[in-house]
């Protein structure tokens, strides 16, 4: 059994429902906010975005009988407001243990320190800082969690920016969808530079592998708006770097949403805000702020 586990950081308001307290904050203040957590703080806070995620990472300790999956809590709260934060994670039998609260600073510093594969937070500014210290990370809409009733943990990735580096969509947005597709394929033998998310689905793949193939509890897809002749640089790459996707979803332009709901996607990475605004309305997405297009 692989003792390396993979390790995913969230922050409180990527976890669980904080519109409300959010809300006393804004208008109220922080001397509110801080007496209105500590008046509900034994009432379990219902899910949020990236609730149903995390619910299922932890599953799979269970399943494979050993902590191969570790969710770290980072939050912007204090100590004594983030109270409730954990009262929350006992009622939701939440296998979480560790945590950081920051008294109203970023968090993301303690991602590196937790050795975290991922960062997930409704915090923009959060998200950017853990990228640009080397770590996956995206920015959740902090809406309420989609719960479904598929024990299978389904997760998708877009490729340029994301799991690839974005050298190919510079090409594409500085010179055209021609130039574009004349380089990929010229290059369809040479691997692509890995972005951002490459570490962590080589993670997510060594997990995996501990699984029957048969009948992992874990499926990706690649959804890409990529299409022929553009595919073959990217199926190469992948068998370059010797990871497998479960699906690959190559689009040609196409809108991605519909595909993602068939997909049954607990979450969805992508560098374009866009792209993350529209799959937002069918499944969870986050948006990565890599790359050309957030230069």
């Amino acid at each position: 059994m692989n003792d390396t586990r993979l390790t995913v950081a969230i922050s409180s308001r990527a976890l669980f429902d904080l519109r409300e307290s959010n809300r006393v904050y804004e208008e109220e203040g922080l001397e509110a906010y801080r007496r209105y957590q500590i008046e509900q703080e034994d009432q379990p806070l219902a899910p949020g975005e990236g609730f149903p995620l995390v619910k299922k990472l932890l599953h799979l300790n269970g399943l494979l009988g050993a902590p191969r999956v570790e969710v770290i809590l980072l939050s912007r709260n204090s100590a004594d407001t983030g109270l409730r934060i954990f009262n929350s994670i006992k009622a939701h039998n939440l296998g979480i243990s560790r945590a950081a609260f920051c008294g109203g600073d970023r968090p993301y510093r303690y991602a590196s320190a937790f050795k975290s594969d991922l960062f997930l937070s409704t915090h923009a500014d959060d998200v950017a800082h853990a990228l640009e210290h080397g770590i996956a990370a995206a920015t959740l809409l902090g809406a309420p969690a989609r719960l479904s009733d598929d024990p299978t943990l389904r997760i998708a990735f877009d490729g340029d920016a994301v799991l690839f580096s974005d050298e190919a969509e510079r090409v594409f947005q500085e010179q055209g969808l021609d130039a574009f597709s004349d380089r990929e394929s010229a290059l369809a033998n040479t691997a692509m530079e890995g972005g951002p998310f490459r570490a962590f689905l080589s993670a997510l793949h060594s997990l995996q592998k501990e699984f029957p193939a048969d009948g992992a509890p874990i499926r990706t897809a690649l959804v890409t708006a990529r299409g022929a002749p553009a595919h073959e640089r990217v199926i190469r790459t992948l068998r370059a770097w010797d990871v497998r996707l479960d699906e690959s979803l190559f689009l040609g332009g196409m809108d991605k949403t519909d595909f993602l709901r068939a997909f049954g996607a607990d979450i969805f990475f992508d560098d374009q805000p866009g792209h993350v605004a529209r799959a937002a309305q069918a499944v969870a997405a986050g948006h990565v702020p890599s790359g050309v297009i957030n230069s």
